[in-house]
């Protein structure tokens, strides 16, 4: 039987969470399964709030993320390739300067 909870009663419940530091003990007291709990935790981590996003935001929340994915592994590959011509530019120094000592 799923009980239906307000979104204040939520957020009453997951502030005094984090205060206390028990998931257990605040359960019991307003007899919640732990379980209904860690999943409110989960959806406010996620979201910043208890409450469920509406579609059109949940798209753009993913549409952001895979962005954000693409430019990391760019930045990545960037950074790479930016480490790879100093190394050659450091040995083409190196073999200069040995070459034609001065």
């Amino acid at each position: 039987m799923s009980k239906i909870y307000t979104e204040e009663f939520k957020e009453k419940v997951l502030k005094e969470c984090q205060e206390i530091g028990n998931v257990a003990l605040v359960a019991r007291r307003y007899e919640i399964s732990e379980n209904t709990i860690y999943g409110w935790q989960r959806r406010a981590r996620k979201n910043g709030s208890t409450r469920q996003l509406p579609q059109n935001q949940i798209k753009k929340a993913k549409e952001m993320a895979k962005r954000l994915e693409k430019t990391s592994t760019e930045n990545y590959q960037l950074k790479k390739l930016l480490a790879e011509k100093e190394l050659e530019l450091a040995i083409l120094r190196e073999l200069r300067d040995t070459a034609d000592p001065q």
